[in-house]
């Protein structure tokens, strides 16, 4: 999830199925744990009851006006995910040359792209940031010809007389 410092969702992603008035409330209980803690503190704190208490962690990171949070299991190295976490940045710095709140507004397809090469299905797919914006660029280039390919053919109708 990333979050503004008023607590606005500007991505959210789930990977288990959970209802949607859930997601509401644990995004705002996420955000308001997260924006409570003091600057001093450490970057990851154990869930709440909506969360799944002990079993879950919530590993976050705060860059400018941006927050940036993983609820993770306890299976998962905390550390690990806050390198995952500066991993995701720096391809979103690289993408957009000093990642801002309206990149992540009017880019979001790019900030899904790079957020699935960091993470598929739930776990840690890739997090040499080279790795991640050029396959995302490649995907990007993949996009582009389809769409010159289905320009061209759609342009003219040969069944119209001329």
């Amino acid at each position: 999830m990333i979050f503004n410092n008023d607590g606005k969702p500007r991505l959210t992603k789930f990977y288990a199925q959970i209802p949607v008035s859930t997601q509401q409330m644990l995004i705002s209980e996420i955000f308001s744990l997260v924006k409570g803690r003091p600057s001093s503190a450490c970057n990851f704190l154990e869930g709440s009851t909506l969360l799944g208490g002990d079993e879950v962690r919530i590993v976050y990171r705060g860059y400018a006006t941006l927050w940036f949070c993983f609820v993770v299991d306890d299976g998962e190295s905390a550390l690990g995910t806050l390198d995952l976490i500066q991993a995701f940045v720096e391809a979103l710095d690289t993408k957009f040359g000093n990642v801002c709140e309206l990149d992540l507004i009017f880019h979001f397809d790019t900030v899904h792209a790079v957020l699935a090469e960091c993470v598929s299905g739930g776990l840690v797919a890739e997090t040499n940031v080279s790795a991640i914006v050029a396959a995302v660029d490649e995907g990007t280039k993949q996009q582009a010809l389809d769409r010159s390919i289905s320009g061209g053919i759609f342009r003219r109708n040969p069944l119209r007389s001329r």
